[in-house]
């Protein structure tokens, strides 16, 4: 068994979508990246990759590739899962927090679990997300950015 841990950034700005675990949340802003800037998905991605030494998102998925500009992190989510099994590895549970003032996830977070479940062949019981807001203060409090920390446990397939 092995474990990896993710966190990912991105600013918030009027006139962008906001995707959060591949999943369009309807907001006044949206994040602002090279891909679709779903920070949920680039954590969980993050914590794959890192629970096997296989590097990082950029590594992979570089922001200077026209190939990644405006993807869906949906797949790249599949294509990391793609990596870890290529190495004999599945996927066990993952635990996720999002740092965000607003909007309120809780209404979108079983749409979420379900959409990432798919993706990481689990259960939709070893799908974990929380929020919390930072009570105002900082850049995530003032509505200029979001985070997303993941950790997921992988274990050799069979």
């Amino acid at each position: 068994m092995r474990i990896g841990s993710g966190v990912d950034f991105h600013q918030l700005v009027v006139g962008r979508d906001l995707w959060i675990g591949g999943v369009k949340i309807p907001h006044t802003k949206g994040a602002l990246g090279h891909s679709d800037a779903d920070v949920l998905l680039h954590a969980i991605c993050d914590a794959l990759l890192g629970s096997l030494g296989l590097g990082d998102i950029g590594f992979h998925f570089p922001d200077t590739s026209n190939e990644f500009k405006g993807i869906d992190s949906k797949i790249l989510l599949k294509r990391t899962y793609e990596l870890i099994t290529k190495e004999g590895y599945e996927v066990v549970n993952l635990d996720t927090t999002l740092c965000l003032q607003a909007p309120k996830i809780k209404p979108y977070v079983p749409t979420m679990q379900q959409a990432i479940a798919d993706i990481l062949h689990i259960e939709l019981k070893d799908v974990s997300i929380k929020a919390t807001t930072t009570e105002t203060m900082g850049f995530v409090g003032r509505e200029e950015g979001l985070i997303a920390y993941a950790t997921v446990l992988v274990k050799k397939k069979g």
